[in-house]
């Protein structure tokens, strides 16, 4: 499984995101700030923990990864692609990874979980940039990828909205979410690792 293989169909359904984001004026690294602005807002709605406030996260969410695709989408249709603007999404990515698992965390207070998931997480696009850093090439392949991760956060947050009560072995959706992000986090990192190291 990953999303990320479907880059190139929602590429195909962002012409009139990028040509909405022409007419207001916006450069891919403003979308890309805008991006990390509806991370910040899932961040602090599912740190609330209430229904209607899971469910605001859940949508801001996937408006995040959403104008991820946007702002890429709009560096290439424009000419202005670098590799300063990649730099910087990167970046953002990885701070708005970290933003909304400390929400989800906050919200359920498991905060042992939470620092599984983010070190999961950011130990798997590690790898995946350390790749490329040794000249092997960009790796979005894993069990988990960012695409991923965010139509779970999405659908977890959509799911806690109705049923915040615990639902497998005292554990509720959102906890299982967390589990979910340090196990398959950390297996794919170590899955990259492993590819990587018989291809060097």
């Amino acid at each position: 499984m990953t999303l990320d293989r479907l880059r190139p169909v929602a590429e195909r359904l962002l012409g009139p995101w990028v040509r909405a984001a022409q007419r207001l004026g916006l450069s891919p690294d403003g979308v890309s700030v805008i991006a990390f602005g509806a991370a910040v807002a899932a961040a602090g709605a599912f740190a609330v923990a209430e229904p209607l406030f899971y469910l605001a996260g859940a949508l801001f969410v996937l408006f995040n990864g959403w104008l991820d695709l946007v702002d890429g989408a709009l560096a290439r249709r424009t000419g202005v692609a670098s590799d300063g603007g990649d730099f910087l999404d990167h970046v953002l990515d990885r701070y708005a990874d970290i933003a909304i698992i400390a929400g989800f965390t906050a919200g359920v207070g498991a905060y042992a979980l939470g620092f599984l998931a983010v070190t999961g997480v950011l130990m798997t696009s590690y790898l995946g940039t350390q790749i490329q850093a040794v000249g092997i090439g960009r790796e979005y392949g894993g069990l988990l990828g960012r695409a991923d991760r965010l139509a779970l956060m999405g659908i977890v947050g959509g799911i806690a909205a109705i049923h915040a009560a615990p639902i497998v072995a005292g554990l509720t959706v959102v906890e299982l979410l967390l589990v979910l992000l340090a196990v398959v986090g950390h297996l794919t990192a170590l899955q990259r690792f492993r590819g990587a190291w018989a291809d060097l």
